[in-house]
């Protein structure tokens, strides 16, 4: 008896755990659209909002075109975890770094033993150069490993600040095969005038064909016979860049037509934006504290202006009120302001993430409210019309931070932000299957929605009832991609659940911004390839429908419920597997539905009725999907996922179509 009482609650444990139900085979959910029945509200653009940050090779690495790491030869860029995975990735760095090399930069021949020196109190820029000693009838110098966009383009164009201290004025620059130097590609001799600093520019022409797309190859700097030099900041880019900007991610970012632009993230607590204006060549490289990597500074305020007109986007930045000042703050909102076309009433967030001890001068919780006023205060008084986000909490644990922050005075600020970047393989059930993990991370925007209106009682019972919720930063994050995630199918699905929850949402979070533009749910570069991870398509599909108006939207679809799964928001009943929305554009020509089918396994067969508009006989499908949702793109297949477009005759009796299992489809549908 006590053996059978065990196994009993054993069973009843995984039923309640598991609480996920099958759609039959012959199930027939209906998706009922009365366009006549518009809501309340438009949609704002806005919701179509990204995220830019120094991370990771997003800025550095990705959308600035530069091709070389620590240009200017500095020490202390990396964070000890960070200089591991590199010299991990990279074993010859130890010796280089015995030689006295900044990393990534190594000998050309380690054999020679050292003929380098750091100088710390002579250099062109910031506070280190690289002394290089020649040999005689030698070769010794410098290289970095590389990867050119030759599928792209075979001229590249460079500069670099010289020193010349002893023997023949001369040096040279190459491009060579990967770690065989005597096989030499393209090179461009510099002769040197003079013993001070003076900057030498030149060009590389690649010859066709002698490097393939994806295979790296390497910078060489040297120095012949008895020369001795000094080098400092040097640099190569690809000829057709877009002032220092990488030509294909601009493109893949315009097409996102992106309204809203964020330059923010955890970086901000100790960004002074000074350290980016002004000439590129007199700024300063220096360690982001956040990520312990870089930061060149190359792309500052200017560059990011100028980024956000060519993809044709507004700035929204976020102010540092970790290390920063009040007054800082108020400068850089003139600044901003002055060089875009004399604009006021941008968009400036107070901060990021300040409830974090991981924020560098975070405060505490009884003092964000006066922190805020402060900065605000300082804000508006350069642009009263300002558009300011205060720094709120996130939605799983927001209620007692935005209570001291809704404390302020009415017209502190004009929306709370909130963000959710969460960890899909981090669950209270243990040993969790993979398809319970996914359904789990799957259900989370059915959640977000439910917290957000929780959110907004909270505001609606506060003085400043004006105040909407800004969701700047949202995230599917997991160790790796066998997990629902940014990168994968799984993590695509995921977004198109929360864009969703945003057009349903958008009367009280009229601001939302993808984690990011690059990288993460965005746009990548890996060995100067550029490609979109499969919730970059489904960004998209969302951003370019051109929907204005939501319209009453009924679904009766099978549902499953979460118990014990994602730590943040474990609990979560009523999971529709079908998810659908539906709205109106501008002109109210055409009709748009977006459907979400959460189910890993059973496509979904639908009956739809429209109501208030006469289609066409025949609409456009675009749908996402894979047959493995750990699916992802790379460089080697860049569009292994990629939105498929058909059409679709519409019947006079109600429109029976089937959702693939685990996949986003967008139905659009033109007036008659």
């Amino acid at each position: 008896m006590e053996k059978f009482v065990k196994y009993l609650l054993i069973l009843i444990f995984a039923l309640c755990t598991l609480s996920v139900s099958t759609v039959p085979q012959n199930a027939v959910s209906t998706i009922d659209i009365d366009a006549s029945r518009p809501a309340s509200y438009t949609i704002p653009r806005t919701i179509f909002g990204s995220f830019l940050e120094p991370i990771g090779n997003s800025i550095y690495g990705g959308l600035w075109a530069e091709e070389l790491q620590n240009p200017s030869f500095e020490d202390n860029l990396w964070s000890a975890d960070n200089l591991r995975t590199m010299i991990r990735d990279n074993p010859a760095l130890e010796r280089a770094s015995q030689l006295g090399l900044p990393l990534p930069w190594e000998p050309l021949d380690s054999a020679q033993g050292n003929r380098y020196a750091p100088r710390w109190n002579d250099a062109a820029n910031s506070y280190r150069s690289l002394e290089i000693m020649g040999l005689p009838q030698k070769e010794v110098g410098i290289r970095q490993q590389v990867y050119l966009p030759v599928q792209r383009i075979l001229q590249y164009t460079g500069s670099i600040y010289v020193k010349h201290l002893d023997g023949p004025p001369q040096i040279e620059i190459s491009i060579r095969e990967r770690n065989h130097a005597e096989n030499v590609l393209a090179r461009a001799p510099i002769h040197l005038s003079g013993n001070a600093w003076n900057k030498y520019p030149f060009t590389l022409e690649m010859p066709e064909g002698r490097i393939r797309p994806l295979q790296p190859s390497d910078f060489v700097l040297v120095v012949r016979d008895a020369t001795r030099v000094l080098v400092d900041l040097v640099s190569l880019m690809a000829a057709d860049n877009a002032q220092g900007m990488d030509p294909d991610m601009i493109a893949m970012a315009k097409a996102m037509k992106t309204p809203l632009l964020r330059f923010g993230g955890n970086f901000t607590s100790a960004y002074n934006w000074r350290d980016g204006i002004g000439p590129r060549d007199k700024r300063i490289t220096m360690l982001n504290l956040a990520w312990g990597m870089p930061e060149y500074n190359q792309f500052g305020t200017d560059e990011f202006l100028e980024f956000c007109r060519l993809i044709g986007a507004q700035p929204q930045i976020a102010l540092n009120l970790g290390t920063g000042t009040p007054e800082e703050a108020a400068d850089w909102a003139r600044y901003v302001n002055q060089r875009w076309d004399n604009h006021s009433g941008l968009t400036w967030e107070l901060g990021n993430e300040l409830w974090g001890s991981f924020q560098v001068g975070y405060p505490p919780r009884d003092q964000i409210g006066k922190l805020t006023k402060s900065f605000s205060d300082a804000v508006r008084a350069v642009d009263p019309s300002a558009r300011l986000i205060a720094t709120g909490a996130d939605p799983d644990r927001f209620r007692d931070w935005n209570a001291v922050q809704l404390e302020n005075p009415p017209g502190t600020f004009n929306y709370l932000s909130t963000h959710f970047v969460v960890t899909t393989s981090d669950l209270v059930q243990k040993n969790a299957s993979a398809e319970f993990t996914a359904q789990a991370a799957f259900a989370l925007p059915v959640q977000l929605e439910r917290q957000l209106r929780a959110m907004h009682n909270q505001i609606a019972g506060s003085p400043d009832k004006d105040v909407k919720t800004a969701f700047t930063e949202w995230l599917f994050w997991a160790p790796d991609a066998t997990y629902p995630r940014y990168d994968n199918v799984a993590g695509a699905i995921g977004a198109a659940g929360v864009f969703n929850m945003l057009l349903r949402s958008a009367d009280i979070v009229p601001i939302s911004d993808m984690t990011g533009i690059m990288e993460f749910a965005g746009i990548w570069k890996k060995r100067s390839q550029v490609f979109g991870a499969p919730a970059y398509y489904v960004f998209n599909m969302y951003s370019n429908a051109g929907v204005s108006r939501p319209v009453e939207t009924r679904v009766q679809s099978e549902t499953y419920n979460v118990h014990q799964g994602d730590k943040r928001l474990p609990e979560i009943p009523d999971v529709p597997y079908l998810d659908a929305v539906a709205a109106l554009s501008d002109d109210a020509r055409t009709l748009t539905l977006f459907c979400v089918n959460r189910h890993l396994t059973q496509d979904i067969r639908a009956l739809i009725s429209l109501r208030g508009f006469s289609s066409v006989s025949e609409a456009v499908v675009t749908s996402l999907s894979s047959d493995n949702i750990y699916d992802q793109n790379d460089a080697e297949a860049p569009k292994k996922i990629y939105p498929r477009e058909q059409r679709l005759s519409i019947p006079n009796a109600p429109l029976e179509y089937t959702f693939r299992h685990a996949s986003v489809t967008e139905i659009q549908f033109s007036k008659r």
